[in-house]
């Protein structure tokens, strides 16, 4: 398998993949059940003349292609995260229980409190996948030697067994919080409130700073336990800055757009496809390549079955599956 590419090109490939972003961002405002043109499009994000063409644009579909950016950004830099420190090509974002915990969250937020709007959802189901994630991060911890990447992964395959069980019970339940849960839980970019957009910004961007800084130490986690130890990795702050990133990540994308399967597991061998596994350049890489095919994933649901849409998550489900398959069946070729 090819390693990608190096030296001056890598600077090149994430331009043309920021040029790339743009362009579907574009797309993503401009494709809908009312086609817009893109020289349109443009000339009413920078001057709206208050027509319904440009409430469509400010109004909807604008605050829907943000979001589709910040979640797919913070969901391909949590996969690569998690594949890295993990030393498994197999790693998702969901693999420390912060789906599972938003989602046991929302469900108590219906149940305990009628939280309809999606302010008091998002928060809620962003504490869920932060307590999950330390739970996580705790138990896989106990034991002597620390929390190694084996436990780490057993432990959250427990937690979000659990948390997932106790979802299921509440929501049969209860009718009224299985309607409600199920809206979030499809994975949807549309439907979100405005406020949802800059509700999640800052922990993304936040979760994006602690995140990129720290290609150089997974660089040398990547080698092993045993040689990071002797080269003097921070081997504990890495994994606690990982773990704290993914969970801000990861959790505010889940908690906003609902599970999305599949984006943070594939991007990020897209990414040492195209640089190789230098972590320096695929969190970056994996920061704009992720948010471009959930746009691009966004718009084709819009288009397949118009003037409905297929969500998200769905199209993703889609495309991400055979990736899955080939990863699973070639795994030395794609490890970290």
């Amino acid at each position: 398998m090819a390693t990608g590419v190096s030296g001056p090109a890598r600077p090149l490939v994430l331009v043309c993949a920021a040029g790339t972003l743009l362009l579907v961002a574009s797309l993503s405002i401009s494709v809908g059940a009312r086609s817009i043109p893109l020289g349109e499009v443009w000339a009413l994000l920078l001057q709206p003349d208050g027509s319904d063409a440009a409430a469509v644009v400010h109004d909807l579909r604008l605050p829907r292609t943000l979001l589709g950016v910040l979640a797919g950004a913070a969901l391909g830099v949590a996969g690569a995260l998690m594949q890295a420190l993990t030393r498994n090509p197999l790693a998702d974002p969901g693999l420390l229980g912060v789906n599972a915990g938003a989602a046991l969250a929302m469900v108590i937020a219906f149940l305990t409190l009628g939280i309809d709007g999606a302010g008091g959802q998002l928060w809620f189901a962003f504490a869920g996948a932060a307590l999950a994630a330390t739970a996580v991060y705790a138990i896989g911890g106990a034991a002597r030697g620390g929390p190694t990447p084996i436990r780490m992964v057993l432990a959250g395959a427990a937690v979000s067994a659990a948390l997932l069980a106790l979802v299921q019970g509440a929501v049969l339940l209860n009718p009224v919080a299985l309607d409600r849960f199920r809206f979030w839980a499809v994975g949807a970019l549309a439907g979100r409130e405005s406020g949802v957009v800059s509700a999640v910004a800052i922990p993304i961007l936040a979760g994006l700073a602690l995140a990129l800084p720290l290609g150089r130490v997974l660089n040398v986690i990547a080698l092993g336990e045993g040689v990071s130890a002797a080269l003097g990795a921070g081997l504990a702050r890495a994994r606690i800055a990982t773990v704290v990133a993914v969970t801000l990540l990861c959790g505010a994308a889940t908690a906003a757009a609902g599970p999305i399967a599949f984006l943070g597991l594939a991007v990020p061998h897209l990414a040492r496809a195209l640089l190789g596994p230098d972590q320096r350049w695929v969190l970056p890489a994996s920061m704009l390549l992720a948010p471009t095919l959930l746009l691009a994933a966004d718009v084709v649901g819009r288009l397949v079955d118009r003037p409905a849409e297929i969500q998200v998550a769905v199209v993703c489900a889609f495309f991400g599956a055979p990736v899955l398959i080939a990863v699973a069946r070639r795994p030395r070729a794609v490890a970290a």
